[in-house]
């Protein structure tokens, strides 16, 4: 007899004390709801951290309010009770076959305790990222007037991404090289392209459909010699957002991009004030910011919202770690 229930809601904590009870009943059924409510438990931290990922896209929102809020993470905490009751992600499952030995049965002790210490995971490669000359410092006319787009196709010319996490680290090669030339970190660099282009999932587009690979948002003027693609954009002028055509530029990758926007910037006078501060990333965005890069008045807002991303914690640890790593090598 199966004492799991159909239909369970997220705020009923007598399912809490259901477990405790059915337990003396049936060990396995009880064990059954342990599991799917720790699996529920994942899935909610799984969706608060994408919510939060996704925090600096929603500060000017029409949505974007406590009560919508409020009931934006009422809905959040039902789905991930009722994905965990569907087994969608299996964690439940691998729990209940690694403690159903402890369960009791026919088994021999030392059967139990081989099958208990048979975890089946599979273990990724850790991904070694050298984030050497990060913080070097700032720019000092270092930067040629007529500096060649030349940066190293570090990354695929079909470039897709499937999520933050994935945006972050396919940029940060060719991120690593080109900040340099700055003084900036290279996450900041990827946190301002994220902004723009929706974590990779809003970018420009040609007159012919493809990728114009535009990380940053920088318009054709009249010395661009490259290709363009003419798409509408919103701007804010008196504090208004209005909808406008602009044209802007196209790059043969993402590497030409990162490349392009290092010259852009460091051989902008318009731009030296930003350049000045760029061990800060906050201090040169806002810079960035008043120097007239973005009509939104809360672009630099935005962009450390990204920056200081869940998303972007995660993969600095990481960086953090290899470098540790590396170092005990050595």
């Amino acid at each position: 007899m199966s004492l799991t229930p159909n239909n369970v809601s997220y705020h009923d904590l007598a399912s809490l004390q259901q477990i405790s009870s059915n337990s003396a009943k049936d060990e396995k059924a009880a064990l059954r709801q342990a599991a799917q409510q720790f699996e529920s438990i994942f899935f909610s931290m799984l969706l608060s951290s994408m919510r939060k990922a996704n925090a600096g896209f929603e500060v000017d929102g029409m949505m974007n309010s406590q009560t919508t809020k409020f009931y934006r993470d009422m809905h959040d905490s039902q789905m991930a009770t009722d994905l965990a009751q569907k087994g969608a992600l299996g964690l439940a499952d691998l729990l209940v076959q690694q403690l159903s030995p402890a369960l009791g049965g026919s088994a021999k002790p030392e059967e139990k305790a081989e099958k208990t210490l048979q975890m089946p995971t599979h273990i990724l490669p850790a991904r070694k990222i050298n984030t050497a000359g990060a913080t070097a410092n700032p720019v000092q006319a270092a930067i040629p007037a007529a500096a060649p787009v030349n940066a190293p196709d570090d990354t695929a010319t079909d470039w897709q991404v499937s999520s933050p996490a994935d945006f972050v680290k396919s940029l940060l090669p060719a991120a690593r090289q080109t900040a340099k030339a700055l003084g900036l970190d290279p996450l900041a660099l990827v946190a301002q392209a994220a902004l723009e282009t929706g974590w990779g999932q809003r970018m420009i587009k040609t007159a012919q459909g493809e990728n114009s690979f535009n990380l940053f948002g920088i318009k054709a003027n009249n010395g661009w010699q490259g290709q363009t693609a003419v798409v509408d954009t919103l701007e804010y002028r008196g504090g208004v957002a209005k909808k406008e055509q602009a044209k802007f530029r196209a790059y043969d990758s993402p590497a030409h991009s990162l490349q392009d926007y290092v010259n852009f910037i460091g051989n902008s006078a318009r731009y030296q004030d930003a350049v000045k501060v760029t061990t800060d990333a906050k201090a040169y965005f806002e810079q960035l910011q008043a120097a007239g890069y973005a009509t939104d008045p809360a672009y630099a807002q935005k962009i450390m919202a990204v920056y200081q991303s869940p998303v972007m914690q995660q993969l600095r640890t990481e960086l953090d770690d290899t470098q540790e790593n590396s170092v005990g090598a050595d």
